[in-house]
C-alpha cells in the first residue's frame, strides 16, 4: 500500500480528496493536516511514502514545508497540488525537492496516478504549466527580500517587521525598496501582489 500524507487547510477538500484516494485499491492515506507547521511531525509519526501538500497554508507554506521534509523525512516523496499554478511556484516547489506541481482542477485518476509515479521516482508537472515555465526567469527577490515582503503581508510596519525578522529597520526598508524595485512596483502592498501573482512569495 502507498501510504499518502494530506495536507490542505479546507478540511472540506481534505477530506474528499482522503476518501477519493483511499478507494484506490493501492493507497491509503495515514495523515491529515490542515497547518504546514504541522506537516514534519505528521510526516514522522506516519512515515508517509508520499506528501501532496498544498502551497497557501497557515503557519508554514507547503513549500517551506517541502523542503522541511527532504532534511526531516527524505524518503517521503512531496507533490505540490495547489488552485495557483503559477511557474514561479513551480520553480520553488522542484528547489525545495519536490518531486511533482499538479493544479486541483485535474480528474482524481490523474492525482492517484502522480501518487504512484511519485513514488516510482518519476517527476509529474501540469502539461500546461510546464510549457509556461522555461519563459518565467528565475526569482529576482532575495531570500531576506521575501522574508520582508512576507512579513508586511498583514499591513505590518517596519518596526514590526524589523523586530519579527530581528533587522534594523534601516536594513528592512532597504530590503522592502529593493524588492519594490525589482517588482516594478509603487509601494510594498503593490509588491507583495506582484510578487505573489509571479509565484516568487
Amino acid at each position: 500500500m502507498i501510504r499518502v500524507l494530506l495536507a490542505g487547510d479546507q478540511g472540506m477538500t481534505r477530506g474528499a480528496l482522503a476518501l477519493l484516494l483511499g478507494m484506490e485499491h493501492d493507497m491509503e492515506v495515514v495523515a491529515q493536516v490542515g497547518r504546514g507547521d504541522e506537516i514534519v511531525t505528521a510526516a514522522l509519526e506516519t512515515r508517509p511514502d508520499v506528501a501532496l501538500l498544498d502551497i497557501e497554508l497557515p503557519g508554514r507554506s507547503g513549500l517551506d514545508a517541502a523542503a522541511d521534509l527532504r532534511t526531516e523525512a527524505p524518503d517521503c516523496r512531496v507533490l505540490i497540488l495547489t488552485t495557483f499554478g503559477r511557474p514561479g511556484c513551480l520553480r520553488r516547489a522542484m528547489e525545495a525537492g519536490a518531486v511533482g506541481f499538479l493544479v486541483k482542477d485535474g480528474p482524481v485518476e490523474e492525482l492517484a496516478e502522480a501518487v504512484r509515479k511519485a513514488l516510482r521516482g518519476e517527476t509529474v508537472i501540469d502539461p500546461a504549466l510546464a510549457a509556461a515555465a522555461p519563459g518565467a526567469g528565475p526569482n529576482p527577490l532575495t531570500a531576506r527580500e521575501r522574508d520582508a515582503l512576507a512579513a508586511a503581508v498583514d499591513g505590518a510596519t517596519v518596526a514590526d517587521i524589523a523586530a519579527a525578522l530581528h533587522l534594523p529597520e534601516s536594513t528592512v526598508r532597504d530590503h522592502l525598496s529593493s524588492a519594490i524595485g525589482k517588482t516594478g512596483t509603487r509601494n510594498r502592498v503593490e509588491a507583495v501582489r506582484a510578487a505573489r501573482r509571479q509565484g516568487w512569495l
